[in-house]
């Protein structure tokens, strides 16, 4: 990922990153994170530290968005 990167989540924890990422990949948009480094040696996520960036680039944002609010809103389910 070369080009420009757009904040579109920030993440608390590394399994909401996890799930966020698989999200967006699901839908072919390829994802990057900035974050604390607390967050792989200590496990932590508390008032922020811990907290991780996903990243998108800027020709995905507005999708990666909308799914993001999209799913918020509890648009997707899976069916059983």
């Amino acid at each position: 990922m070369n080009e420009d990167l757009v904040v579109v989540y920030t993440a608390q924890g590394e399994f909401d990153e996890t799930q966020v990422r698989s999200f967006l990949a699901a839908h072919d948009i390829p994802t990057s994170t900035r974050g604390e480094a607390l967050r792989h040696t200590h496990g932590l996520t508390l008032d922020g530290l811990g907290a991780v960036e996903i990243m998108v680039a800027a020709e995905h944002e507005a999708t990666a968005r909308q799914l993001l609010d999209q799913a918020e809103r509890g648009e997707f389910t899976i069916e059983s």
